[in-house]
């Protein structure tokens, strides 16, 4: 199982897609999860209901009355940073320049988003 772990917590795929409906979406009722759930993968409302709780346990989300409201305690940009560091240490040896060599070598990314990946660099340049 694919996955992540951020301040000792480890996230893994299932998880992560209860965690992407809140963070798109706000707060949102169990119910609403599972119907959420239900059209974008086709989980069963028992599935979901289980994901979120596992979620739960780990302190990833919190639920509040009335009807089982659930709230992401984690932000996604602390997730995709810990995902990032933890896809450079596992295939890139711990060196991001490693990773963006990839990415730009990968014939995958256009030249817009070379452009983009340019600016970000520049932008990150100039903030030193």
């Amino acid at each position: 199982m694919k996955g992540c772990s951020i301040m000792g917590i480890k996230l893994f795929d299932s998880e992560l897609k209860v965690m992407d409906v809140l963070w798109k979406k706000g707060d949102l009722t169990a119910k609403e999860i599972a119907e959420i759930l239900k059209q974008e993968i086709g989980w069963n409302r028992n599935t979901t209901y289980t994901v979120i709780k596992k979620c739960m346990a780990k302190g990833a989300i919190t639920r509040s009355e009335p009807n089982f409201m659930c709230h992401a305690e984690i932000a996604k940009a602390i997730v995709q940073t810990a995902e990032t560091d933890e896809l450079i240490d596992k295939l890139f040896d711990g060196s991001p320049d490693l990773l963006f060599a990839s990415l730009v070598g990968s014939q995958k990314i256009s030249s817009e988003q070379i452009e983009h990946l340019r600016r970000i660099v520049d932008d990150a340049e100039r903030a030193e």
